[in-house]
């Protein structure tokens, strides 16, 4: 190994190279439930070290596996040898003219890719669930498609063109002709080779059916064997081939998709059937209908989603043999979309249903079944027995054997014991997903799951002639049976293939092909119990995308299985010393806890409350002093601070902010704002409002030195609308807590927010038995209080809710031209009241700029200045996303802002700063 990381230093950054035992088990696990460390990781960002990398691992015959997202399921991006992790050096897009193809890098995620293309209607033609998590290089290695492609919009039916490496570092680009042509003469035998072999499979008639035949329904079970009687040039073949190659043949660097249309206007439909027959039967009506998209789901895998808010009462007392139907259908226009409406429900008309079908097209509806549609995977995870895996397989059948082919599943679950698993899955295509609990600690439960497999593969292969894997990869999973499926001649066409892109088979090995007929029962994942809040985790990384120290440090996935190995070890009396330390550092310092995770996990699991307890775990006797001391005499720690503020802005004064900078390790930023004050009491009239000026506007004051603080702000706005505002008692000494609660100290936390709590119910207080509306003006801080508040008669907004739901119907606004930058702070994403800020803010400004790839700012609360590093890299996108005319910016609580405005060189301040401007009289009258 010390070779190897020898060599690697010296083609690679030294950030690049990473070799400590806590992140190689962290980075080296996926989705799947496959097991294997890497002996070292290697961060990719270019094709040149691509193909340094290569040339390395050639020389030292070390395998190499590419790794884009990590949300495969087979196994395919898991190894002990090199992971080379694609960068964000490969996140690059390229919408050609009028949208009609889009050239994009293996490393950029395909939702993100879909929300550029659809500001002119399209997308491209892939839609896995996980597009949202996944990436292009991983969509396109594995030819993953979705609900709605099929197999006329995959990957492999839209391709245009790519950039690819192949295992000698050669670099072909199939759109530049003197690429190609170069290619020619150096590769003259590798394509001389697979010329012939598509020549000879093409006058093989058997054999050339035999493929058309298993391409006509889903199938990514080994390599793509269709390139060979789909196409006669050699280029075309090779780069077909690469196409689900699972990144055992070479590298894609770059693609080129044909993109397809994203119709505006979409509706969706929930029937339920008597039984799975009757379900299958409408499945084959609809198929040649206008629909996009027709999800089957039996009784168990409804039942798994039942209790979701919003879903129809009926789903709860269904029968057992009742399936259900999720039809999509879409329209460029209104009338288009009612047209398809119409013939998709002619063609359920006389086919039995439990109620009659109905479409809705309203999003908020149609989102939520296909949420949960999409959900029931990991539902099915999230209730599995501490210490199993969930594993979900996908096989696809001949449309007319659908019924038959999903009681004969159900029946298998049943005989192996698999009482929990359900069935769902894409029906238009016959492609069926089932998903079970496994438990591999055991080798009697391992043996039961052997022998279930080998009875999978029998029931799809010999009686239905079907695919083992019909759209989430071989992998190693099914490795070890693609010449059950494809017998020996293609199976050999396969090998063929093989040799001659890797002949020293270290691209990915024992991936797709693999001689060890056990191949998929080894190297399987532990899941062992941690803690209680995050056992539900399947390691789906659905998570990773939203946090902001994923790739600084560790993700919520990565955080959640370096805590299972710490917790697995500490229970076995293993040592943990090599992984304790740095997890101190990259699991818990930071972890910005701003809980976005839970957002896009399934289940909703929050890392940061993780994060959290363990810190407080962490803290001593000493630390917990401090915490009590804090909530005891807050006013004298707010008094320290904005003095220490001030000494801060006299020294910035001497040496600047940048030298300042320097010196307080990253703790003094650019732009710091000036020491808050404690506002004053108003002693007008209008209708009472109870304010609560949070610590951190009190304590932060104004971005210059000749501004209002915030609290003064918000004070002028109350009054200009025709509000009396209410201060509580006090209210310069108490504190919500959240500072302490973020630290782990729960409980000295709950003791300042107790206070605050019995501070506001005697401001609010009417003397009549009601209460005054409260409000508060930091989203954290509402947030906690709101939590802390629930079934108290109080009602606390955030200020922007109160600005949408009571000032903005009394103010004169007079609208900005902007550009002006909108930063959602991860409080509101969590609450869903990020609607009522953009409409506050689009009262205001003409233009409105959301940067994207920016989630959480990263400043999560004091982080920013503890881990100064986790701001700057959580923010390293918004540069590129803020023109030049973009000169301030807005968002909703006042560290955000502070991190905001140090990283933009752009002054953030909060939304009332920009609702009292343009709702001032003088602006109103000279308008």
């Amino acid at each position: 190994m010390s070779q190897l990381l020898d060599v690697l230093a010296r083609i690679l950054p030294p950030k690049q190279v990473i070799s400590d035992p806590l992140r190689r088990l962290a980075y080296g696990t996926d989705a799947s439930f496959y097991r294997l460390t890497p002996e070292v990781v290697a961060v990719v960002e270019s094709e040149q070290e691509v193909q340094a990398l290569l040339q390395v691992t050639r020389t030292l015959g070390s395998p190499v596996t590419f790794r884009a997202a990590g949300t495969s399921l087979s196994g395919q991006a898991v190894t002990d040898s090199v992971l080379a992790l694609i960068g964000e050096g490969f996140a690059t897009c390229e919408i050609g003219p009028d949208a009609a193809t889009v050239r994009v890098g293996p490393g950029i995620i395909g939702g993100e890719v879909n929300f550029r293309l659809s500001q002119h209607g399209r997308k491209i033609g892939p839609d896995p669930a996980s597009i949202n998590a996944c990436k292009i290089g991983g969509i396109a290695a594995n030819n993953a498609s979705g609900m709605c492609c099929g197999t006329a919009q995959n990957s492999y039916r839209t391709l245009a063109g790519m950039r690819v490496i192949l295992a000698d570092g050669t670099l072909l680009d199939t759109e530049d002709a003197y690429s190609v042509a170069s290619f020619h003469q150096s590769h003259a035998t590798l394509l001389d080779d697979l010329q012939h072999l598509g020549e000879t499979t093409r006058a093989d008639e058997v054999l050339a059916a035999r493929i058309r035949h298993k391409y006509s329904i889903k199938n990514t079970t080994g390599y793509s064997l269709n390139a060979l009687v789909d196409f006669a040039d050699p280029v075309d073949i090779l780069a077909h081939l690469m196409i689900g190659s699972e990144g055992t043949l070479g590298f894609i660097s770059r693609i080129t998709y044909q993109t397809v249309n994203e119709d505006p206007f979409k509706a969706s439909a929930l029937v339920f059937f008597p039984n799975i027959e009757v379900a299958c039967k409408a499945v084959i009506g609809l198929k040649p209908k206008p629909v996009s998209a027709v999800e089957l789901l039996d009784r168990a895998s409804l039942r798994s989603v039942q209790d979701k808010p919003g879903l129809p009462a009926i789903m709860r007392t269904l029968s057992d043999e009742v399936a259900a139907l999720l039809i999509e259908v879409r329209g460029e226009t209104a009338m288009a979309l009612q047209l398809r409406m119409d013939a998709a429900l002619d063609a359920l008309r006389g086919i039995e249903t439990i109620e009659p079908p109905v479409f809705s097209t309203d999003p908020a509806t149609c989102e939520m079944y296909w949420k949960v549609r999409k959900g029931t995977f990991p539902a099915v995870g999230a209730m599995r027995r501490t210490g199993t895996t969930v594993i979900i397989e996908d096989v696809a059948f001949p449309l007319a054997t659908l019924a038959s082919a999903t009681l004969d599943l159900q029946a298998l679950l049943r005989k192996h014991g698999y009482f929990e698993g359900i069935i769902f899955g894409h029906a238009l295509e016959g492609n069926l997903h089932f998903v079970f609990t496994q438990d591999f600690s055991v080798q009697s439960e391992v043996d039961r799951y052997a022998r279930f497999m080998n009875d999978i593969c029998t029931l799809v292969v010999d009686k239905y002639d079907g695919s083992l894997k019909a759209e989430h990869g071989t992998g190693r999973n099914m490795a070890p049976f693609v010449e059950k499926e494809w017998g020996t001649q293609a199976t050999g066409l396969m090998r063929r293939i093989k040799q001659l892109f890797d002949p020293q088979n270290l691209l990915n090995p024992g991936v797709i092909l693999n001689d060890d007929p056990q191949a998929h029962l080894k190297n399987l994942k532990p899941m062992p119990a941690a803690e209680e809040l995050v056992d539900r985790c399947i390691e789906c990384g659905f998570c990773e995308p939203l946090c902001p120290s994923h790739r600084l440090t560790l993700s919520p996935r990565q955080r959640i299985v370096s805590w299972r190995d710490l917790s697995r070890r500490t229970a076995t009396g293993e040592s943990v010393a090599d992984l304790e330390a740095d997890f101190a550092y990259y699991g818990l310092d930071t972890c910005a806890g701003c809980g976005l995770c839970s957002t896009a996990c399934p289940v909703g699991i929050d890392t940061g409350a993780l994060t959290r307890l363990l810190r407080g775990r962490g803290m001593g006797s000493t630390s917990h002093k401090v915490a009590q001391w804090t909530a005891d005499n807050f006013g004298k720690v707010a008094s320290a601070s904005r003095l220490g503020l001030g000494l801060g802005h006299v020294a910035s004064s001497v040496v600047g902010d940048k030298v300042l900078g320097k010196l307080s390790g990253g703790k003094w930023k650019r732009g710091m704002p000036h020491a808050g004050k404690t506002p004053e009491a108003y002693q007008g009239e209008g209708d009472p409002v109870v304010y609560f000026p949070a610590c951190g506007g009190r304590i932060f004051g104004a971005n210059t030195a000749n501004e209002a603080t915030l609290p003064e702000v918000i004070m002028t706005l109350l009054v200009r609308a025709g509000y009396k505002p209410i201060l509580p008692e006090g209210f310069d000494k108490l504190c919500c807590g959240q500072m302490l609660e973020s630290k782990g100290m729960a409980e000295e936390a709950d003791e300042m927010s107790d206070a605050v709590t019995q501070a506001l119910l005697k401001a609010a207080d009417d003397g009549h038995g009601g209460y005054y509306p409260v409000l508060m003006d930091a989203s954290t801080c509402s947030v906690r209080m709101q939590k802390k508040l629930a079934g108290s008669p109080l009602q606390l907004l955030d200020f922007h809710e109160f600005a949408h739901d009571a000032m903005l119907p009394r103010l004169f606004i007079t609208k900005k031209p902007g550009p002006v930058a909108l930063h959602i702070n991860c409080s509101v994403r969590r609450t869903g009241s990020d609607a009522k800020l953009r409409r506050v803010l689009a009262a205001c400004v003409e233009q409105v700029i959301e940067p994207a790839g920016v989630t959480c700012c990263g400043f999560g609360g004091d982080r920013g200045f503890a881990v100064p590093e986790l701001n700057v890299h959580a923010l390293r996108k918004v540069h590129d996303a803020l023109p030049a005319s973009c000169c301030e910016g807005v968002s909703t609580n006042r560290t955000c802002e502070i991190g905001l405005t140090a990283e933009t060189g752009r002054p953030y301040h909060a939304l009332a700063y920009l609702l009292e401007e343009c709702s001032r009289e003088e602006v109103a009258m000279l308008c």
